[in-house]
């Protein structure tokens, strides 16, 4: 008789049309991520223009200098955590494909990459008041870096000790490894999505919100600070050395407070 290729054939088609769909969707996202990022980097030059204008026409207490400030800190926060992010993004969305059902994958995903975004707009507004509050009493320069040595030595010191402490070691772990989060994690719908997104970013956080707390020595609006720290953070999670990094880079800043609070008290 006869053999019929036809099932065969049609499954491989099948095939062929996920593989397809599952690579494009990786350079989808990866191209979102990417204008994000592009985007956010320059929003915060220019606020920070329009930020530095009216701190110079005296206007740094009022409202518009609030939403200002919030705008620079989320569109920063934005271009430089989502790089880093990007692994357990892409781990979501191919999980997503497999598990549930085809139809509604992109509204997953985009609930997954809202809940992220939550977390780290709650940290922006957070850091916005407590530096809308502080800023009357501790000196900022035009590039709002801390004037004062003892602060700068201080949160190099801060952030160095943190570097090494058990907290920063559990959400680096969590960061590093998405597949191994989804596997204990894993929740259905776009609800469970979001929830999911919600969770992973507060490890994220917890990652690397000391690290953040180094804008105000290094200038929360000098470019080259920004990338080096957003760079420092992506070969963190994404290195497979990144725990010894995280303890190194720990010393390295110790060592550098030590030596700048020594100098101010000399």
């Amino acid at each position: 008789g006869k053999v019929s290729f036809t099932k065969p054939h049609r499954r491989l088609n099948m095939m062929s049309i996920f593989e397809r769909s599952a690579k494009n969707e990786r350079w989808i996202v990866l191209a979102g991520l990417a204008l994000v990022v592009i985007a956010g980097l320059l929003t915060t030059l220019l606020v920070g223009d329009r930020l530095m204008m009216a701190a110079m026409a005296g206007g740094s207490g009022t409202l518009t200098y609030l939403v200002l400030l919030f705008i620079m800190w989320w569109t920063m926060m934005m271009a430089m955590m989502l790089p880093s992010a990007a692994p357990a993004i892409l781990t979501y969305a191919a999980i997503n494909r497999k598990l549930e059902d085809g139809t509604g994958a992109a509204a997953r995903l985009t609930a997954f990459v809202s809940g992220y975004l939550l977390i780290w707009t709650g940290f922006a507004l957070a850091i916005v008041m407590l530096q809308f509050l502080l800023e009357p009493k501790i000196e900022l320069s035009m590039m709002m870096a801390v004037v004062s040595a003892a602060i700068g030595g201080g949160l190099l010191v801060a952030a160095g000790v943190y570097q090494m402490s058990p907290l920063k070691s559990t959400c680096l772990r969590k960061c590093q490894t998405p597949l191994l989060y989804f596997t204990h994690h894993w929740k259905k719908g776009s609800v469970g999505a979001f929830n999911m997104g919600l969770s992973h970013g507060l490890y994220c956080v917890g990652c690397c919100w000391v690290l953040m707390g180094l804008l105000f020595y290094g200038g929360v609006m000098e470019l080259r600070w920004i990338v080096g720290l957003a760079l420092y953070v992506a070969l963190e999670k994404l290195s497979p050395a990144g725990s010894l990094i995280s303890r190194f880079t720990g010393i390295v800043l110790i060592g550098w407070g030590i030596w700048i609070l020594t100098q101010a008290l000399s």
